[in-house]
């Protein structure tokens, strides 16, 4: 099953886990032993990880590392960014009109004077 990116960041624990991997691959142990929960729950994240295409597991050896592949992350970023353009446009035109509201205000002020 292929999962969307925005499941893997849905919980706090693939959360730490991708940023545990961002600048370098660490080995499944460390990333592991970094949690109180069962290496079966850890491993149960990184599938999801995995299935969303954020993690590649690459065995070294005897070893196996994670190694983040965070550019599906930009889909969450272009997503965000819609909304982001969206409230700008709506704050600018209320800092416009609050402009507006205070400039009557201060001319009302003046010409009670």
């Amino acid at each position: 099953m292929r999962r969307d990116v925005f499941q893997a960041i849905a919980d706090p624990t693939r959360r730490e886990i991708l940023g545990m991997i961002a600048h370098k691959s660490l080995n499944i142990n460390s990333v592991t032993e970094q949690f109180d929960v069962s290496r079966a729950a850890i491993y149960k994240h990184m599938k999801i990880l995995t299935e969303c295409g954020l993690l590649e597991i690459k065995q070294q050896g005897r070893e196996r590392f994670c190694e983040g592949k965070l550019e599906r992350l930009n889909e969450v970023s272009d997503w965000v960014a819609q909304y982001r353009e969206f409230w700008e446009t709506r704050l600018d035109s209320l800092e416009s009109y609050l402009k507006t509201l205070q400039a009557k205000n201060q001319d009302q002020g003046k010409t009670k004077l």
